[in-house]
């Protein structure tokens, strides 16, 4: 049976240019990237077609939230941003048990930042210690890793005390009464 699609392929290509065909039998490379749209656009027109019941709808409707949530979170990283963050993390996470905090039991967990924030002081100071170890990478040390790690690490405070992310909630100074 003769389509359009088969006659343009045979226009463009000739029929017997087979052997030009890549990979999966298509004349060009594929872009995956379409995919997304062709289901995007099959969902979107399902959720909104007056001639679908509710549960279809519905469906679709979920369908789209799905794909757009894919869509937004994914990662396009070309500079080894996916290790990057990773190691941000576990240095970030590392830094809770290391800190200087108080020495009674129910002041363990709070920490220095914690009174700086309590006197409005915390966004000065991690601005200033953006600085001092941002200017202290390759100098003291070398290219040291960690300085660069602490500047991330700074400045995430700072989005948190300048309010980036909102109001912060009300603390309870993080007393912990249970411990011994």
């Amino acid at each position: 049976m003769v389509n359009a699609w088969s006659l343009l392929y045979d226009e463009m290509f000739g029929p017997k240019d087979e052997e030009k065909l890549i990979d999966d039998g298509y004349p060009y490379e594929q872009n995956y990237m379409a995919t997304n749209d062709d289901n995007a656009a099959h969902h979107f027109s399902n959720a909104h077609s007056p001639y679908n019941d509710g549960w279809t709808q519905e469906f679709h409707k979920e369908q789209l939230k799905e794909l757009e949530n894919k869509t937004m979170t994914a990662h396009y990283y070309k500079y080894h941003e996916e290790e990057i963050l990773k190691d941000i993390e576990n240095y970030v996470s590392s830094t809770y048990r290391g800190h200087y905090t108080g020495d009674t039991h129910e002041y363990r967990n709070v920490q220095t930042i914690d009174l700086m924030a309590a006197r409005s002081l915390a966004s000065s100071f991690c601005q200033s210690n953006i600085l001092k170890y941002g200017s202290r990478y390759g100098s003291k040390d070398g290219k040291n890793k960690k300085d660069l790690m602490k500047v991330i690490h700074y400045a995430m405070l700072l989005l948190h005390f300048d309010d980036h992310y909102g109001k912060p909630s009300i603390t309870t100074g993080n007393i912990d009464h249970t411990m011994p």
